[in-house]
């Protein structure tokens, strides 16, 4: 049974604890404020890095693979001609790039290649949350509200290449598994767990009990984030483009920090806002580490 939600008096004296706390200059307290998926539930990936990352993770539901001479001839010669002749689960079938276009649309770049397979599971919160206590230190993005599919393929990709442990998404208000995602993460959504959670204020509150510390980017933050401490258990939190944090989600943070960005412009792109804070949170661990 999850404990309840801890009261703010409490999470403001809990915060007070953490190099990120900052008090007001008075004396008082700062308050912290297109789906390529089936009708069956089944979804066509495309893209080399995507489908070779897809056929290399056995957690993925293999259908069927369809490739173009050109793109099979090219694997082949790039070691990857296993991939293309799995006889126990599926055969890779020659297509032409015409077709290729007929099925996925005009829009797709698929390279000449796609796969037909099934949406990865993901990793629940609680399996999440039940790691915590082995992990001296971690990294954990969350969404708030993500729209494009674009950034969340990018987010994750990015997410990866600085060891993040997960990527959170809310589950009503974020774009399924599509090929588009799966594209722009560019093989890392194989690699990346991404958590789906109904509501995002109780899933913060139930890491935040786990030993993470909540802290989320906003314009309004005191410290930068190259003046923050992303030491230990970290979760960081990222707003939508233009309307960042929710209120609830912004209360629900131990602290907010910001991006010093020039005032020319309202805000970054969230996947670039989520590689310079990442980079940022890397560079402090190490630098703690030594």
């Amino acid at each position: 049974m999850l404990k309840a939600g801890m009261s703010r008096k409490k999470k403001t004296q809990r915060a007070k604890q953490h190099p990120n706390w900052a008090g007001r200059s008075d004396g008082k307290t700062e308050k912290r404020l297109p789906s390529a998926h089936s009708g069956d539930g089944t979804l066509w990936l495309f893209g080399i890095h995507a489908v070779v990352a897809a056929l290399e993770n056995p957690e993925r539901k293999l259908k069927r693979l369809l490739i173009t001479k050109d793109t099979a001839k090219s694997l082949e010669e790039a070691g990857h001609a296993r991939l293309l002749h799995q006889p126990s689960t599926l055969e890779a079938e020659l297509i032409t790039r015409r077709e290729l276009d007929d099925l996925l649309g005009d829009g797709a770049v698929h390279q000449g290649i796609a796969l037909l397979t099934n949406p990865l599971d993901g990793l629940s919160l609680e399996e999440l949350r039940d790691r915590a206590p082995t992990l001296e230190r971690s990294l954990v993005v969350v969404l708030d509200q993500p729209s494009d599919p674009h950034n969340v393929g990018a987010v994750i990709r990015t997410a990866a290449g600085f060891g993040a442990d997960a990527v959170i998404v809310p589950d009503r208000h974020s774009p399924p598994e599509t090929a588009v995602m799966a594209k722009s993460a560019s093989g890392a959504l194989e690699r990346m767990p991404l958590v789906r959670v109904g509501n995002l204020a109780r899933s913060l509150e139930i890491l935040r009990e786990a030993g993470y510390w909540i802290t989320g980017l906003d314009a309004r933050g005191e410290k930068t984030i190259a003046e923050s401490d992303f030491s230990g258990k970290t979760v960081i939190v990222f707003g939508a483009e233009g309307a960042g944090l929710r209120r609830l989600t912004r209360e629900s943070c131990d602290f907010l920090v910001r991006i010093p960005i020039s005032s020319a412009i309202e805000s970054l792109n969230v996947s670039n806002a989520v590689a310079v804070t990442l980079y940022e949170a890397v560079r402090d661990q190490k630098n703690n580490d030594s």
